[in-house]
């Protein structure tokens, strides 16, 4: 088996494995203890909004549209709509005000990117991606590859894939140095990582190199490293070195799909959340989410 077969294999496999009035909903697997969800939010949000992502000085849409539900391998329930299909999906989200695309090497992504931006400017939209590379050969030939999938001279912000060890911030160093390097080229804008275990996250909320966190929450802590709180109380450690935060589960991969207004106005209301990432799978499913957003 080839290096580069075993990496893909590899990653394929950890992917995988990979108030008064308010409502109450149960968590799952960590706690039993019921997370507060408010029934008002305090203000107005919308998914169009223009946010700015920590201290980058990147500056793009509220919503992110996803592209990775069940992500791996190349492949994802949105790169099966096709070339077409996802690329269509990706600018019917631009149309509605939507600037953020949230892409990965393991969700098979970059081309239909590439595509979407055949249409739209590619100074107005933020592109995201992720690398699996977890040494520095590995993260520049992936940082070239990816730029030329995407056909474009730049990528917004590069984060490091699914981090699930306590020492990553030693053991990767590698890896980060190449993201720095080419950050100070303009080749990225930023970089940062995201976390699928919380010992990872923790080391995550403490590294002055973190720039920006993609972080799996939602109130019933499906699919999350640890409870709701727990999370949340590293979200506020993130929030306090200045890092950007990005939200992904949102909808606990589906296990809140009755119940998304619930969802959606918890993210909301943590007032920690930067940006969040949600992948409709559909024009009907992304405008639905884009209404929620505005009524939550």
């Amino acid at each position: 088996m080839k290096r580069r077969e075993f990496l893909h294999g590899a990653a394929y496999a950890a992917g995988a494995a990979c108030v008064a009035g308010a409502a109450w909903l149960p968590t799952s697997r960590f706690t039993h203890r019921a997370v507060a969800i408010p029934a008002t939010l305090p203000r107005k949000f919308a998914a169009p909004d223009t946010v700015t992502l920590g201290k980058t000085g990147i500056q793009t849409s509220r919503l992110a549209m996803g592209t990775g539900t069940s992500g791996v391998g190349h492949h994802s329930h949105q790169t099966a709509l096709g070339l077409g299909g996802l690329s269509d999906l990706l600018r019917n989200g631009y149309d509605h005000g939507l600037r953020f695309f949230d892409s990965a090497d393991s969700y098979g992504s970059h081309p239909h990117v590439a595509e979407a931006l055949k249409h739209v400017p590619r100074d107005k939209v933020t592109i995201l991606t992720k690398t699996w590379a977890r040494d520095a050969a590995s993260a520049r030939a992936d940082l070239e590859r990816f730029r030329r999938e995407l056909n474009t001279d730049y990528i917004d912000i590069c984060l490091m894939h699914c981090l699930t060890e306590a020492d990553w911030t030693e053991r990767f160093q590698g890896t980060m140095d190449v993201l720095s390097e080419a950050k100070q080229k303009g080749i990225i804008r930023a970089h940062g990582c995201s976390c699928h275990s919380i010992e990872a996250l923790r080391a995550a909320a403490k590294s002055p190199w973190v720039q920006v966190h993609l972080v799996r929450i939602n109130p019933i802590g499906a699919a999350m490293d640890a409870s709701p709180d727990t999370v949340v109380s590293v979200m506020r450690e993130m929030r306090a070195n200045g890092h950007a935060i990005v939200g992904m589960k949102i909808l606990g991969a589906g296990e809140l799909r009755h119940r998304q207004d619930d969802a959606l106005r918890y993210a909301l209301s943590l007032d920690l959340l930067d940006a969040f990432t949600i992948g409709a799978e559909s024009k009907f499913e992304q405008e639905d989410l884009i209404r929620r957003i505005a009524a939550a």
